[in-house]
C-alpha cells in the first residue's frame, strides 16, 4: 500500500464493518468541513456563531474540532445562520 486511500480502499474490500465505518466519518468530516468553510467565509466566529444558533460556544468548538457529532437538531440551527441546508440523496 501506497497512500492511506489505497489502505482505505484495502480495508473496504476486506471488512465491511470497517468499511461502514470509514464513509460514516468521512461523511461527518464532509459536513463539519463545510460548516468551517462557510462560518470563515462569512467572517464569523464561534462565539458569534454559538450566538445566533443558541448553543454554548464550547459545543462549536468540539463539533469543528471533531471531538463530537452533533445531533441532527443541533446540525440545523448551525447551518441555518450560516445559509446552509441538508440534502438527502439516494446512494450510489
Amino acid at each position: 500500500m501506497r497512500t492511506w486511500n489505497d489502505y482505505k480502499e484495502h480495508v473496504r474490500e476486506v471488512d465491511p464493518i470497517a468499511a461502514n465505518d470509514i464513509n460514516e466519518i468521512e461523511n461527518i468530516a464532509s459536513i463539519v468541513g463545510a460548516l468551517i468553510e462557510q462560518r470563515t467565509a462569512l467572517g464569523i466566529s464561534q462565539r458569534e456563531l454559538a450566538s445566533l444558533c443558541g448553543i454554548p460556544q464550547s459545543s462549536v468548538a468540539r463539533i469543528e474540532s471533531y471531538k463530537s457529532t452533533p445531533n441532527l437538531d443541533t446540525l440545523l440551527k448551525i447551518m441555518q445562520p450560516l445559509g446552509l441546508k441538508l440534502t438527502v440523496s439516494p446512494t450510489k
